[in-house]
């Protein structure tokens, strides 16, 4: 990967990477929309008072909402985040129809961004197009003949955007946060992640026998016969299978020591001697690299033996897959529908399409992200708002720092260790104070193919000639409107951009106590992620070492056993349940974030008349509906087994009950008791 970070909204991860829509269908009825409505920022029609609090919070704080606001067909989920990602995107779409209508400066962000956005929406040119924009990769995939040669298009296809094969990227050497390096990681894969090609159960063989009609429809429509395109599907699910069984497992992707692996030049030809990392760096532009981190060398291992046993003719073939794959969402609209119906309608169960606009926004923010950003900023996000979130921010780590004081199970030198690190965070909000400089990507309003082609250049470049230099702490990892936020370890940092900043997760207007149940809790989540099982392993600058003490790191590995053995007993469907190891670092860190985020606003109250109920609730059951109502969601169920298989974050059902149910605070405001479901018999507790 070239980023290690954690970030709040598992929803969000798994839409943005199988590009789909973030947003809805219009606004709607919603946690987000009542908080305009209703004094203290939490409406009480989100309630299901069938359902008693002790037995399922998260259906007594939302059971209402849920009902009354079902999943609109183009969505395969439908909740607090996508509401307001679709607020954002209405914000978004006005920028960019300004731009287009602007007579901007030739070369400007304004002119980049308008443009890149009627190429978009500029379906008769796209039309007319066809697959011309891929004539000339297709014409030189023809001509591959050696390993040398595949070698050599897999390079030029991986700076255009094309997942061939593996992954490379520049990363921060997690050993030495102050220099960048380039990395090497496992890839290659048409499906989500390496079980989907293992697993034996009958969902998972028929999700493989959809995805094979789906590539053999794709060569179709790229003009090879039927029975050609279906034995070239077959022979491109047996190289995938092969790099599937070879590739790390996604718990162990988690694990920074597992993916550390700094090799030298010589180290990596002897690991892979048939295919040639002195010619592939010459070809990425960068022929000085003597050692990269090689993030799986049995998959490098096992791939480079796969290069001379495979057919020359099938890996042409899966060249050919992973190029028409990749350039789909910017095809004529036989490409595009047939895009979606495999990897919207199978996957994640969304009945339609997103509107055009839409997905033209998304793909503006991907490739001129900071550009659009910058105005984004301009028009939405005050300074004053900026100073509210820093102000809070402060609150959750003085919370977490007088907790690190007297956790029991803690030693004085760890202790040391954690005060250091929490006191070195480096805290980002709203947006970047040295915007990305895009006047290097040339954009214009002929060819919505060539505007991508061209800013995937960009962004590979981009991140290849960071290898070498001193480690940019200013750059961001999210554009300004994104509605999540995140940790980064190599940079003890903590990220709230612009987009999250506002209701639900956060209102001036609301009452204190549900601002602190929900973006208190988000920037405990951030916070705490910092010594999740993953940040653990991270030190106050950034580097993976080992700062516990043995007997700390025993209870601190005893404790999250008891996160992750929680987890694995929530069902997701039939036989499927969370997986608690690949959900472990979210998991401790909503409880860890929710925790602190309680304390905080406790501290908050010192001093001061205790305030008054609201509709019947108490302060502290007003923080635990704030909490609730971020997680409101529906979701459809091949969604929801996508994300239990493949993302670190729980399902939303889940983050709303799992902490709740481990803490003491909670069953004091609500008066649970032992037995009841919401009070856990063996509660788990870290911070």
């Amino acid at each position: 990967m070239s980023k290690r970070f954690f970030s709040i909204a598992g929803i969000l991860a798994v839409v943005g990477v199988l590009a789909l829509a973030l947003a809805g269908a219009g606004l709607r009825a919603s946690a987000g929309a009542a908080n305009k409505a209703n004094s203290w920022g939490f409406d009480s029609a989100n309630l299901d008072r069938t359902c008693k609090p002790c037995d399922d919070f998260y259906q007594f704080a939302m059971g209402g909402w849920r009902k009354t606001n079902p999943i609109p067909p183009e969505y395969s989920s439908w909740g607090t985040f996508t509401e307001l990602a679709d607020k954002n995107q209405q914000n978004l779409r006005q920028i960019l129809d300004d731009a287009v209508n602007a007579k901007a400066h030739t070369g400007g962000n304004e002119q980049k961004i308008g443009d890149f956005y009627a190429s978009c929406m500029d379906t008769t040119a796209i039309e007319a197009a066809g697959t011309k924009p891929l004539e000339p990769e297709m014409a030189r995939i023809a001509e591959i003949k050696t390993v040398g040669d595949l070698q050599a298009e897999t390079e030029r296809l991986q700076t255009r955007g094309v997942g061939a094969l593996f992954r490379f990227s520049s990363n921060q050497d997690a050993k030495d946060s102050t220099r960048v390096i380039g990395g090497a990681f496992q890839g290659g894969l048409g499906l989500p992640e390496r079980e989907y090609y293992l697993k034996e159960d009958e969902h998972s063989k028929q999700l493989r026998e959809a995805y094979q009609k789906h590539v053999a429809r794709m060569f179709e429509l790229l003009g090879d016969p039927q029975d050609q395109s279906e034995a070239e599907a077959a022979a491109i699910l047996k190289i995938e299978t092969a790099l599937a069984t070879a590739s790390m497992k996604n718990t162990d992707l988690r694990d920074p020591d597992k993916t550390y692996h700094k090799m030298m030049l010589a180290d990596l030809q002897a690991l892979t001697p048939n295919f040639s990392w002195e010619a592939y760096f010459k070809a990425a532009g960068h022929p000085e690299l003597k050692e990269i981190n090689l993030g799986q060398p049995d998959f490098f291992k096992a791939l480079d033996a796969q290069l001379t046993s495979t057919a020359m003719e099938d890996w042409k073939n899966y060249l050919r897959w992973h190029l028409v794959e990749a350039a789909a969402p910017g095809l004529s609209e036989k490409f595009v529908a047939e895009d979606f119906e495999f990897r919207g309608k199978t996957l994640t169960g969304a009945k339609e399409i997103q509107p055009r606009w839409k997905r033209c926004v998304q793909a503006t923010d991907r490739v001129l992200g900071e550009a659009l950003g910058q105005v984004y900023v301009q028009k939405y996000f005050p300074p004053e708002a900026k100073a509210r979130a820093l102000e809070m921010v402060h609150n959750l780590v003085a919370a977490l720092r007088d907790d690190l004081q007297t956790l029991p199970w803690m030693g004085p030198d760890t202790r040391a260790e954690a005060t250091r690190k929490l006191e070195a965070f480096a805290v980002k909000i709203g947006y970047t104070d040295k915007w990305r400089d895009y006047s290097a990507l040339p954009i214009d309003r002929s060819s919505y193919a060539e505007n991508q082609l061209r800013g995937a250049e960009f962004e590979f470049a981009r991140r290849l000639n960071k290898i070498g230099k001193p480690v940019d702490r200013t750059e961001w990892g999210m554009t300004p409107p994104t509605v999540n936020a995140y940790n980064n370890s190599s940079m003890n940092e903590i990220v709230f951009p612009a987009g999250i900043l506002q209701p639900p997760f956060y209102d001036p207007q609301a009452d204190d106590a549900v601002n602190y149940g929900g973006m208190g809790a988000v920037i405990g989540h951030e916070i705490t992620h910092g010594f999740d099982d993953h940040g653990s392993k991270f030190d106050s600058r950034g580097n993976l070492k080992d700062w516990w003490s043995p007997e700390d790191l025993k209870n601190f590995k005893s404790r999250a056993a008891c996160v992750s053995d929680q987890f694995d007993a929530y069902v997701v469907d039939g036989d499927l349940h969370e997986n608690g190891q690949l959900v472990l670092g979210e998991s401790i860190a909503d409880l860890g974030g929710l925790t602190i985020a309680y304390a905080a606003y406790q501290k908050a109250l010192q001093g001061k008349p205790r305030p008054p109920e609201k509709d019947g609730f108490s302060p502290e059951q007003r923080f635990f509906l704030g909490w609730a109502q971020v997680w409101g969601a529906n979701e459809r169920i091949e969604y929801a087994r996508l994300m239990a298989n493949t993302n670190p974050h729980p399902l939303p059902r889940f983050r709303g009950n799992g902490p709740l149910s481990n803490m003491a605070e909670f069953a004091k405001a609500f008066g649970c008791k032992k037995g009841q479901p919401m009070v856990r018999e063996q509660a788990c507790k870290i911070w």
